[in-house]
């Protein structure tokens, strides 16, 4: 059986936090809706969404670098700004123009962030299960802990593992290992759920962990290596939970179960 196939006896679990608990995407829709007017006003509907999706994207792979400890935030961001006015035929920015669109990108993303709307219900449902829970980013502590607070979390989810610990992010597995290390917990005793399947669920899977992809948007791709649950409504049934977080009757989380 493989370990996709065996949620129980997990006894931690670690979870991502953007587009998993907080609608990062959401958020960035809506400041680049804003920037899109003041900086390439000629792009039409069709456009803007062409040039969201390319923010989302990033082609030029610099949020990948920047997780890699190879570049630091800002400079990624203004990279990623560079790429968009180049392929959509925006004007060509200063130093200080690139710094303010930077900025009010910041200010208006951080005003936009709000919860997924199943985030609590899950965290309440561990909870109830005596399953402690962890944050695991790719993104430096103090801004996780911001944005945590900012939609009412920060006490209730503790940052274990982000980018300022071992210099590099997921999906190396020492990123995974470290956090299981805090929590007092093997490997094969954590779940990690997350939303890029790759860099998420496949990595914590190949560090042990049992990797639950958060399919949120219905790819309709079906990997077989790992778990995949469409919201995260989903979670505790897969780790064996009753409604209200409760292990069912005859459930021993610490044997292994087939997930359903």
């Amino acid at each position: 059986m493989s370990r996709a196939d065996s949620p129980a006896g997990v006894h931690v679990v670690l979870l991502d936090i953007d587009d998993t608990l907080v609608d990062t995407r959401g958020a960035f829709r809506g400041a680049l809706f804003v920037l899109l007017g003041t900086w390439l006003p000629h792009l039409d509907a069709e456009a803007r969404e062409a040039a969201l999706l390319r923010w989302a994207q990033d082609p030029g792979g610099h949020f990948r670098a920047y997780t890699r400890g190879e570049i630091d935030m800002e400079s990624q961001r203004r990279a990623r700004i560079v790429d968009l006015h180049a392929a959509f035929g925006g004007p060509e920015l200063s130093r200080a123009e690139l710094a303010d669109w930077s900025a009010r990108y910041e200010a208006l993303i951080q005003e936009l962030w709000r919860l997924t709307p199943d985030a609590l219900d899950l965290l309440d449902a561990l909870d109830a299960a005596g399953i402690r829970v962890g944050a695991v980013t790719n993104s430096h502590r103090d801004y996780q802990v911001a944005k945590l607070t900012r939609v009412g979390l920060a006490t209730r989810l503790p940052v274990v593992s982000c980018l300022d610990d071992l210099g590099y992010g997921k999906p190396r597995a020492e990123i995974y290992h470290h956090a299981c290390r805090l929590l007092g917990v093997t490997p094969e005793r954590a779940a990690y759920v997350g939303d890029e399947l790759d860099i998420d669920a496949r990595g914590a899977r190949d560090a042990g962990l049992l990797g639950i992809w958060l399919d949120r948007h219905g790819s309709g791709l079906e990997p077989g290596d790992v778990a995949v649950v469409r919201t995260l409504a989903e979670v505790p049934r897969l780790l064996g939970l009753s409604r209200n977080g409760a292990t069912p009757a005859g459930t021993d989380l610490g044997e292994n179960q087939a997930a359903r």
